[in-house]
């Protein structure tokens, strides 16, 4: 049995959760870095650690000290374009936590740590007390994501289905705060 520790990284911990990060879009998305997208992947500091609203947190594995898994939030809500402009009006920046980079390695899925970690994150954002809103995008090939974000929120828009065209194919989901 693994156990772990979810923490907000440390300087320590930044190389492995790039290494997580990096590993789940060459992997689990098949896009590889774009670094129009992925900037923050490379250096989470300036995103995630270095500004006061924003976090990063990790589940790291007691045995070995790898980190396991990750999630971030930040300040920034979606942008137009490439997402529907009614959706950047209702999720704007500087009110809305948004939570990104929730990815666990595929040998330590199914034990709880991405909720375990989307907890920590919206203890964080609650804490701050300047966010009215949670929100997030996933894809839905991403392997556990569509069941973990139906229930833990609301899907507000399935780009499949909402958007001409499918828009990219993204699910776009409010979290409760609360």
């Amino acid at each position: 049995m693994h156990e772990y520790c979810i923490r907000e990284a440390a300087e320590a911990d930044i190389d492995g959760a790039r290494a997580v990060m990096l590993d789940a879009v060459y992997r689990d998305f098949g896009t590889g870095y774009v670094p129009h997208w992925h900037a923050d992947i490379i250096d989470p500091v300036p995103f995630y650690v270095t500004p006061p609203r924003h976090t990063l947190l990790v589940a790291v594995d007691e045995r070995d000290g790898t980190v396991a898994a990750t999630a971030a939030l930040d300040a920034r809500g979606p942008a137009h374009p490439p997402n529907p402009h009614w959706l950047a009006e209702r999720f704007p920046s500087g009110e809305t936590a948004q939570l990104r980079r929730v990815y666990v390695r595929p040998e330590h899925r199914r034990r709880g740590l991405a909720r375990q970690l989307v907890d920590g994150l919206l203890e964080f954002a609650r804490a701050d007390g300047g966010y009215r809103s949670v929100y997030l995008h996933t894809y839905p090939h991403s392997p556990g994501a569509l069941g973990l974000w139906k229930a833990l929120g609301k899907a507000v828009c399935d780009e499949r289905e909402d958007v001409p065209g499918g828009g990219s194919g993204v699910v776009h989901f409010e979290i409760p705060l609360t």
